[in-house]
């Protein structure tokens, strides 16, 4: 059918599951035409909205055009759209912000209420139900169970050889289950398609877009010098014997700066070929994998510029037997990552003094994109590493702050902090050591004296805190568009 006659059949209200982890993967004819039908009924002035889940964000077709038309009334559980992010800080669409290993669980045991549509974007799918995913795993194993009625995009820009990176596998409920049998990056323990009983398929739409993921901007002097402080302390915690010699899986967020240290790492002779057991595959990893610097990746999605991904598909006879396509619930498993000692790397919004981390509100009330995997991946993690510039918009906002206006990752989670400044190595450190150690390394010298005169002037306690000024640069701020003293 086409994608109009599949939008047209999804009701106002409905709860849907969509494919897609970031852009990679993600549904794009059905939302789209979605998009246009709810704007046309919105013209006549009649209601239209639905409940939208997905493994994380999405892109262009799905989050951004749903929201411009105004059609998204619930989402769920991470988002990165201008237009959405923009509906929820003014509460016109209500936002559950979740850890993304947990999501297939919630869908289990019904947290979300019952699922009414599925929209997977797949490279094949056959008359006994199998269901052959595109470029990520994310939910869309869950959201194939689960849902009532089933539409399947078949999307003919992207390779059948996906298959051979697919590695589909749903966890029993607790508490039947067994010891997860991932004991290296590239192990497999499932099926190279999601299954879905076919009665509920209810339409096949044809579809050739690429996933439409913008190439990441070479890396910038900040992000070069943030990379360049964690490759040192990768370095020298191997010459400790703290890492073993052929190294330890890494785990990178997505974006620019994290794009940058993946880089600088495959750049370095004196890092070893290493693995990754991470959520994003990105541009980046491409050409280390390549060089061989990169000897193989576990993900849940492959979010790839076209440029980069049509270099995969042109030698998947190379690539394809070094990446695994994970169900999120897989790729960011808790016990997965601390058994394999991961070596985490993400980015934080702001760190405050004694290390508690926000990567999700500005000024504690306006939502940026979400908690992401990040949390899966910190707590759980061998080495916890967050990064972030020293300061934001020509230095009117400090990324080191007295208190966190939002706590997504507690200072029990934060071991390491980088900023261009420097890097702050918080292990075994008390609260005014982690305190001094974090501003004299990584607070811009801008923001320094400040900071040693907030916890010289502050009560004692275990924690030195003034509750009369702790929030004092983020109300500067509001005020006058800068942390800065006039």
């Amino acid at each position: 059918m086409t994608a109009e006659e599949a939008a047209a059949m999804i009701p106002n209200g409905a709860t849907v599951g969509f494919s897609g982890f970031t852009p990679a993967g993600a549904a794009k004819a059905v939302p789209s035409a979605l998009a246009e039908r709810a704007q046309a009924l919105h013209d006549k002035g009649e209601e239209f909205g639905i409940r939208v889940l997905t493994g994380a964000s999405t892109g262009k077709y799905l989050d951004e055009a749903l929201a411009q038309a105004g059609a998204i009334n619930w989402r769920a559980p991470y988002q990165s759209s201008a237009t959405l992010r923009k509906r929820i800080n003014t509460q016109e669409s209500r936002f559950v912000d979740l850890h993304l290993s947990h999501v297939p669980q919630m869908m289990e045991f019904g947290f979300f209420g019952e699922m009414d549509y599925a929209v997977v974007e797949a490279t094949d799918v056959t008359h006994d139900g199998r269901i052959y995913l595109s470029t990520s795993g994310g939910a869309s194993p869950s959201y194939l169970r689960h849902a009532k009625k089933v539409f399947v995009e078949l999307n003919r820009f992207h390779s059948t050889r996906l298959a051979e990176c697919h590695d589909v596998a749903i966890l029993p409920p607790p508490p039947h289950r067994s010891p997860i049998p991932i004991h290296h990056p590239l192990s497999k323990m499932g099926t190279p398609f999601a299954t879905v009983d076919p009665k509920k398929i209810v339409g096949v739409i044809e579809n050739n877009a690429s996933d439409g993921v913008a190439p990441f901007t070479p890396p910038d002097e900040v992000s070069q010098k943030i990379a360049g402080h964690v490759i040192r302390f990768l370095l020298d915690e191997m010459k400790a014997g703290r890492i073993p010699a052929d190294f330890l899986p890494l785990q990178s967020g997505v974006g620019n700066v994290a794009n940058a240290v993946m880089a600088g790492l495959g750049e370095s002779s004196d890092v070893p070929p290493f693995y990754m057991y991470s959520e994003v595959f990105q541009d980046a990893l491409v050409d280390l994998m390549a060089n061989g610097s990169l000897l193989g990746a576990s993900c849940t999605s492959l979010t790839l510029s076209d440029e980069q991904m049509q270099r995969v598909y042109s030698d998947m006879d190379f690539f394809a037997p070094k990446i695994v396509i994970r169900p999120q619930e897989l790729s960011n498993n808790p016990g997965v990552i601390r058994r394999m000692g991961v070596i985490a790397i993400n980015t934080a919004i702001e760190v405050d003094i004694y290390g508690h981390a926000n990567s999700t509100h500005i000024c504690g009330t306006r939502l940026m994109n979400g908690i992401g995997g990040s949390g899966d991946f910190m707590r759980n993690a061998y080495l916890s590493i967050f990064v972030a510039p020293s300061v934001a918009k020509g230095g009117a906002i400090s990324a080191i702050v007295p208190m966190v206006s939002h706590c997504d990752h507690s200072e029990h989670d934060v071991q390491i902090v980088v900023t261009d400044q420097g890097l702050a190595d918080l292990r075994g450190l008390g609260p005014i050591q982690r305190a001094h150690t974090l501003i004299e390394n990584c607070a811009h010298p801008d923001y320094r004296a400040y900071l040693h005169q907030y916890v010289a002037d502050a009560p004692c306690g275990h924690l030195k805190h003034d509750l009369d000024k702790c929030f004092e640069l983020h109300r500067r701020f509001i005020e006058t568009g800068s942390m800065k003293e006039a």
